[in-house]
């Protein structure tokens, strides 16, 4: 394993499973989403400087397999993900992700990492960032409908950088809300199992949408929603995958991240194209109102973009610096003479 990163440019520095757990666990998860919350934050303030595109996705009656790209001029960044919502019931997780982290200056890699953990905490990061300019001040309760493999994260994050000190849970899947109270239970969190949705966003400020059946479901319907709250849907990320009622959509002000990817994947893929949404760059950096009123329904329209993949990347890669936990992959062909690849392989009869 390397304290340090590595000298050889052939050498690239792989966090694997194991090591991302050993970082996790070394950092503490809620301090280590609130500061790659604040990578996400620093990143979306430069939001022009990025190469942006909806991600390229392959779509199959299975899932989807997805790439998504992007870079600040200085790194490139991609991640590989898949989401197959059948794949619980097969053994198999419904969301796995690696990523790369590149030069641009000669487009050598510089980190390879496992991103199906990373993920979840940027995930979950992101929806703290985004309540933390959307969701009324002073919020303490929080409804949680979907208690999947995002719950914990989402609710940990929630705690730790907006303060949320009760959790409301409700699944179909009474086992998954089983497996989110016991996980959840040593956190200082108040963890309240409800028997419905209606029950589990009774009296919150913040209602968490994490569902993942890939079908035009209707997780919250219209009266189930009041004034005031802020509504963080996460579920929705592809096309035919939506958890909201289309009469709550037009009763909110919607936030998204990337207008042509969510028009396609998120809530408002039901409405019309031209229906106005705020991105939530324009919030943070000031060019944007967020919550203007007491009575106003904010909806931040989650399904997750690019630049919050290379934020974590770039978290994770500055991180290894210090702490370590990593090995160094053999990934990169490096002859002695760049234009001798072949006398490279010839050599290596000898050798091997």
């Amino acid at each position: 394993m390397g304290n340090h990163l590595p000298s050889s440019l052939a050498m690239v520095p792989f966090v694997s499973v194991d090591n991302m757990m050993r970082l996790v666990n070394t950092i503490g998860a809620p301090k280590m989403m609130s500061e790659i919350c604040d990578y996400i934050e620093a990143d979306f303030k430069r939001w022009p400087e990025f190469d942006k595109t909806p991600r390229v996705a392959a779509h199959s009656e299975e899932g989807v397999i997805e790439l998504m790209p992007t870079s600040d001029g200085e790194y490139y960044g991609f991640k590989y993900v898949n989401g197959h919502p059948a794949n619980m019931a097969r053994g198999f997780q419904t969301v796995t992700a690696f990523g790369v982290l590149a030069k641009v200056v000669n487009g050598y890699p510089v980190l390879f990492s496992e991103m199906t953990i990373l993920t979840a905490l940027r995930t979950a990061a992101t929806s703290a960032l985004a309540a933390k300019y959307l969701a009324p001040k002073g919020s303490r309760v929080m409804g949680m409908i979907g208690n999947g493999a995002q719950c914990e994260f989402q609710a940990l994050a929630f705690n730790e950088i907006i303060g949320i000190d009760t959790i409301r849970l409700y699944d179909i899947d009474i086992q998954a809300t089983e497996k989110a109270a016991k996980n959840l239970r040593n956190t200082g969190l108040n963890i309240v199992v409800c028997n419905n949705a209606e029950e589990a966003i009774t009296g919150v400020d913040i209602i968490t949408t994490c569902t993942a059946d890939k079908q035009n479901a209707t997780v919250l319907s219209d009266n189930m929603v009041g004034s005031g709250v802020h509504i963080n849907a996460i579920g929705g990320d592809c096309p035919g995958k939506t958890e909201l009622h289309r009469d709550i959509l037009l009763r909110s002000d919607i936030f998204v991240e990337y207008p042509p990817q969510t028009r396609i994947e998120g809530e408002i893929q039901v409405l019309e194209a031209d229906f106005p949404v705020t991105e939530l760059w324009r919030v943070i950096e000031g060019q944007a109102v967020g919550r203007k009123s007491r009575d106003q329904i904010t909806l931040f329209d989650s399904v997750g973009f690019a630049t919050e993949d290379f934020s974590a990347l770039r978290y994770i890669h500055h991180q290894l610096q210090t702490i370590g936990h990593y090995v160094d992959l053999d990934l990169l062909a490096d002859p002695d003479d760049p234009r001798d690849l072949f006398g490279m392989l010839d050599r290596a009869k000898t050798t091997n």
